[in-house]
């Protein structure tokens, strides 16, 4: 069995009712304020309060902060914050790539990069704590999986750091970009830009509930109490069952052959198409008519990306015509397991059919970021995450085979 979180996001999801949830699947807050005490940041209080929205009883997670204005912070003032604390490699590394996505969608929005971004709201102490928080809790409860339903994510405009904003925020949609997201009938913002940053830098895929044995449930409180909804994000702990782990679903096929496009002009699409949605892209060298040498654009993709797609292709190649079919596939289970080396934690992405171990990869963000960290190379990182997840699979099994004799 395999441990797992599913952000059932009926109501959105911030980052205080994150932390909120985690709380009410029995994350111990005490413990939880003594590691967030190792960050850098003092004029702040962390409060734990049960409430109720509407007919559901769920936990609060309040961050109280003395000072009424806070600096507008750069991606390296944040990591300024977090890197010196005694928080673990795995925290660190997990809550600076959520500030890493943050910053990438800011300086998408507003046409800059992402080491001159300022975070307004997000840089805030209270913001700080949410995403830390969050990190923090998810390893404390030893979770390996995260899933997430299609977002609420509300309607209206919000008053922001840069004023009156529609909702989604910009920036918001930015980060869900490839996410199944819905408007609902309520007005108001139900999906911030910590929430999204974080949902998406954890949860492998997004849909209905899949066929799991859920543990417990916990609920975390948004500060508003909807009359029409329960304004509340619920995690699911579960575990996989077994005979849920040869996964099917299936995928758009969107092809195109084209012989007359500029070279150069091939990456600038496929960026566009991973952007608009797509699962994959790829190019095949294919021989055209005439003897003249061309190439078999192919991408994957969700059928509610299908259209918008299609016409990112029509409108940015040379092609006159696109097809399209439903391809059936079958998926190996995805596990993320979490290894120490010399240079810090590793996430591992590991395939699995049952028990048995198909392939494993270390994770590049995680690679990428240690090496920078360590002024190494990244290859040296990836083998030595490797070499300590070969170390750690070996120990397992002759523990297993000990307590079988």
């Amino acid at each position: 069995m395999t441990a797992g979180l599913y952000f059932d996001c009926f109501a959105g999801a911030s980052g205080d009712m994150i932390v909120g949830a985690l709380i009410d699947l029995g994350l111990d807050f005490n413990a939880l304020k003594d590691q967030i005490s190792s960050l850098n940041v003092s004029g702040y209080e962390l409060k734990s309060e049960r409430v109720r929205r509407g007919a559901i009883a769920a936990t609060r997670f309040i961050v109280e902060v003395d000072q009424t204005h806070q600096p507008a912070r750069r991606l390296n003032d944040i990591r300024l914050l977090i890197e010196p604390s005694t928080l673990s490699d795995a925290v660190k590394l997990r809550s600076i790539r959520v500030f890493e996505r943050l910053a990438e969608a800011e300086a998408r929005v507003h046409g800059s990069t992402i080491d001159a971004v300022h975070f307004h709201e997000v840089g805030a102490v209270d913001s700080i704590i949410d995403i830390v928080g969050a990190m923090i809790g998810l390893e404390m409860l030893n979770v390996t999986r995260f899933l997430s339903s299609p977002l609420r994510v509300g309607k209206g405009t919000v008053q922001t750091a840069h004023g009156l904003l529609p909702v989604p925020a910009p920036g918001t949609v930015e980060l869900l970009k490839g996410a199944p997201i819905y408007a609902g009938e309520i007005e108001g913002e139900f999906v911030t830009p910590t929430g999204a940053a974080i949902v998406m830098s954890l949860c492998e895929s997004f849909g209905p509930l899949p066929s799991v044995t859920i543990d417990r449930t916990g609920y975390g409180a948004g500060a508003r109490d909807h009359k029409e909804l329960p304004n509340v994000l619920r995690l699911i702990r579960f575990e996989s069952n077994e005979s849920a782990t040869k996964q099917r679903d299936s995928v758009m096929v969107i092809e195109t052959n084209i012989d007359d496009m500029n070279p150069q002009a091939y990456g600038f699409v496929m960026q566009r198409a991973f952007e608009a949605g797509a699962l994959d892209v790829f190019m095949t060298a294919a021989q055209m008519k005439k003897d003249r040498p061309g190439v078999l654009l192919t991408v994957l993709c969700k059928r509610e990306h299908l259209d918008s797609i299609a016409d990112l292709l029509m409108a940015e190649t040379t092609t006159l015509g696109v097809r399209y079919y439903e391809a059936h596939r079958r998926i190996a289970e995805r596990i993320i397991e979490t290894v120490e080396t010399e240079y810090g934690a590793i996430r591992i992405k590991v395939a699995r059919s049952g028990a048995h171990t198909l392939h494993f990869q270390p994770e590049y963000e995680d690679c990428a970021q240690a090496a920078r960290l360590r002024n190494v190379s990244l290859m040296e990182v990836q083998r030595a995450a490797e070499s300590a997840y070969r170390k750690l699979k070996s120990s397992e099994e002759k523990t297993e085979w000990q307590t079988l004799r």
